[in-house]
């Protein structure tokens, strides 16, 4: 027997604290919910959210999270939504649509009881962007995470699919971009969507502009059509296609700020500021020298923008951390950047449209646009980043004169109060030097310059409202200036329109060169060359390539029109081949001293032959005299030549081509060429025959003749041979010579070791090496050692 142990007893393993599955509970007076749901009044403007029929669990989720009071869009839209009701709602920035969506979807789960992975997917909201879909999923989580046991789930993307895949089976409540719930709903079997309730589109306009527009329709038909569906957005319309394609059922629009005199907040303090566009970097630097303890949310219109601005501020040291966020960035460094912003007291945000949306920044002081928005809508939902639940903000505008009248027009017919500033010339900088140098000694913040200004280009190009936008009258040079850069990258639209374009796109190439051909004869004014231009002259050393030393325009030359720069775009591959003017005829006579310098001229010239041309070159010139060593123009002017194959006898012959049609049946019926075919073929093969018997048989006859001559050479040889026999006491040269020739043949007979250049050549053991045989007596010598 084992004998019990003393002391303190071998420590058992640990078990597992026990969860209990989720399940329907039991303990909920549904009905009674159900009851004083349908007793609500939707006309009635409720104060608080104990006035309406909310579960407990709904009830502890507010109080924690400190939500007593109801805004005005939270007052109308909840009740309705807790009846069913398909809404369409639009309110102002910062006035609560979010739990003016959350809470309904909560509530009508619960009182379905649509609970566990069995219950499946019961409610879908879908946003825009990532950060907006992050700051949904925490409201949702702070307010029903005090007692509902729904199973919700973000999906996003920036994570691996299959993680997202085994979850998605088990989800309750799921908050999504557009994008990734379409990738799950076509590759996810798993997923199943046949039992979903409720669909939620916060920023609706957004989402249904036609940058989501087919995913949104490829989303709607995985859907099944008894739903509800819920729309909410700052700027709303009623637009048929919008409600026709998202299958409504009498939705009740919803905007409260309809009758409102502005479609702002009140709190929200509006400026613009007449600022030219090379001048908008050396304000937005001066604005944050004298705004160093604020948090500032700066707005531009691309990505690349956004990376310059930060990289070149950053090296500048303003004062004040700066932070960026674009699109292009991955996942886990824009929730990173979102979350430092949203913690920091004092900080600037470089960002694009990405963040202008739904996003939550507590405490932002100012929201500066640098570059124009590109709708009235877009300006409201940048603005409202600040001034939101009642509290105050600033805003500021930089306009270019030319965008001056077009977008107040737009801001005044939305309602938005806005007032013009003017920029105390005291405290204004300039950092364009700064930036100069900067690109002369870093080639990457040359090329992000470089980047910025197509970007910025581009994004003007494709607006739609031309009124605001005119792409033509941009002092573009100096922007590009403004930037540090010597001169203003080429892009392709700038200079040429589409039929242009298309019509030198369609050219002949030979065509296209002479178009491009310039006239060197003239000898021009020497051009002063810069430091900047022999920096953008030598070769970049760092990380890049040479692609972007072609985005820098070239230098202009004589006799170039607007036109020779359609194939230099950014994006354009191919390489330009200079044409060298060959004409030796001037269509104007000349006069006066000009006759006298042409007849000079023709006493000078002089003809050159060159093979492969039918005319000779007359050289009149120094230019025509430089022609003479270049290989590569001497090929344009020689004669065009033909193809050829090469048989397989090496034989060369031109290329055989088709006939056409007509010369075809003009040599007769396809039947009546077939048959002349034939015969020719079969007298060609007769005469092959005949030709290669006749060679068969001289061949047979040569080689005869040959084996009979070498017959006749053995037996020759034969009586040679017994005629030496018969010779007796022949001569002791004869003799020796015999001799010798025996001894060399038996030693090529046999193979001799090879001696390597550190060895001497030494006999086989017991032997010696013979001397030079010279005389009679040393043959004698040597044939006895020999015999041994």
């Amino acid at each position: 027997m084992l004998g019990r142990t003393k002391g303190r007893p071998r420590p058992m393993k640990v078990k597992k604290p026990f969860k209990p599955q989720k399940r329907k509970r039991d303990d909920v007076d549904v009905e009674k919910l159900q009851l004083a749901v349908s007793q609500l009044d939707t006309t009635t403007k409720y104060a608080s959210f104990s006035d309406l029929p909310l579960s407990s669990q709904t009830a502890a989720g507010l109080e924690s999270s400190h939500f007593s009071t109801l805004t005005d869009i939270q007052s109308q839209a909840i009740p309705a939504a807790l009846q069913g009701r398909d809404i369409l709602g639009a309110a102002k920035t910062g006035s609560g649509k979010t739990l003016a969506f959350v809470i309904p979807v909560l509530e009508n789960l619960h009182r379905a009881q649509c609970v566990g992975a069995d219950a499946g997917l019961g409610a879908m909201i879908i946003s825009p962007t990532r950060e907006l879909a992050i700051q949904i999923f925490e409201v949702l989580r702070k307010v029903g995470g005090k007692g509902h046991v729904f199973a919700a789930g973000l999906v996003i993307g920036g994570k691996g699919l299959r993680e997202e895949q085994d979850a998605l089976s088990r989800m309750n409540i799921v908050v999504c971009t557009p994008g990734r719930i379409l990738q799950h709903l076509s590759q996810t079997a798993t997923f199943n969507v046949d039992n979903l309730r409720m669909l939620v589109l916060d920023e609706a306009d957004r989402i249904m502009d036609m940058g989501f527009q087919k995913d949104v329709d490829a989303i709607v038909e995985y859907l099944p059509k008894d739903r509800q569906t819920l729309l909410f957005s700052a700027t709303q319309t009623k637009r048929v296609s919008d409600l026709s394609r998202l299958a409504l059922k009498d939705p009740e629009y919803i905007s409260v700020h309809q009758t409102a005199t502005i479609a702002t907040p009140q709190s929200l303090q509006q400026n613009y500021v007449l600022t030219p566009l090379p001048d908008k970097l050396d304000t937005l630097w001066s604005f944050l020298q004298s705004s160093k303890k604020s948090k500032i949310l700066v707005f531009l219109s691309s990505g690349k923008q956004v990376r310059f601005v930060y990289e070149t501020f950053r090296q500048m040291q303003p004062g004040i951390p700066l932070l960026h966020l674009h699109g292009r960035q991955k996942q886990t460094a824009r929730l990173e950047i979102t979350q430092r912003f949203s913690q920091a007291k004092h900080s600037c945000l470089f960002a694009t449209d990405v963040v202008a949306r739904g996003l939550d920044f507590p405490a932002v002081d100012w929201v500066i646009q640098v570059d124009c928005p590109e709708d009235a809508d877009t300006y409201i939902h940048r603005v409202g980043r600040t001034a939101r639940y009642e509290k105050a903000g600033r805003a500021v505008l930089f306009l270019d004169p030319i965008e001056e009248e077009g977008m107040l027009t737009r801001l005044e017919q939305k309602k938005v109060p806005i007032e013009s500033i003017n920029v105390r010339t005291k405290k204004q900088q300039s950092i364009r030097s700064q930036l100069q140098q900067m690109c002369l000694k870093d080639p990457t913040v040359k090329y992000l310059g470089q980047k910025a200004f197509t970007s910025y280009v581009r994004s003007l190009h494709v607006q739609k409202d031309k009124d605001v936008f005119q792409l033509d009258k941009y002092p573009l040079e100096e922007f590009a200036a403004s930037l540090g850069l010597p001169g203003a990258p080429r892009i392709k639209f700038l200079k040429a329109d589409a039929e242009e374009v298309k019509r030198r796109k369609n050219a002949p190439r030979m065509g296209r060169e002479l178009e491009e051909a310039e006239d060197d004869d003239g000898e021009g004014k020497e051009k002063v060359r810069t430091k900047y231009d022999r920096m953008f002259e030598r070769k970049n050393q760092d990380i890049l390539a040479d692609h972007y030393t072609r985005m820098v325009q070239e230098e202009d030359r004589e006799g170039h029109s607007d036109d020779d720069d359609l194939d230099d775009g950014l994006l354009g591959v191919k390489r330009r081949v200079t044409a060298v003017d060959l004409s030796d005829e001037d269509d104007d006579a000349p006069s006066g001293e000009e006759d006298e310098e042409e007849e000079e001229k023709e006493k000078d010239a002089r003809e050159v032959h060159i093979t492969g041309m039918q005319n000779p070159l007359l050289v009149n010139s120094k230019r025509k005299e430089n022609l003479l060593k270049s290989k590569k123009k001497l090929l344009k002017l020689k004669d065009k030549g033909s193809k050829v194959v090469f048989d397989e006898d090496g034989n060369a012959h031109e290329v055989n081509l088709l006939d056409s049609e007509a010369d075809f049946r003009a040599r007769g019926s396809a039947e009546e060429q077939k048959r002349r075919f034939l015969e020719a073929e079969e007298e060609r093969v007769r005469r092959a025959d005949v030709t290669d018997k006749a060679l068969v048989k001289e061949k047979r006859k040569a080689k005869k003749e040959r084996r009979r001559e070498r017959e006749r050479e053995e037996v020759e040889g034969d009586e040679e041979v017994e005629g030496d026999e018969e010779v007796e006491g022949g001569d002791e040269n004869d003799l020796m010579a015999n001799f010798i020739a025996d001894a060399e043949a038996l030693e090529e007979s046999e193979p001799r070791k090879k001696v390597k250049w550190f060895e001497e050549e030494r006999a086989p053991r017991g032997e010696e090496v013979g001397r030079e045989i010279e005389t009679l007596d040393d043959l004698e010598a040597e044939a006895a050692r020999l015999l041994g």
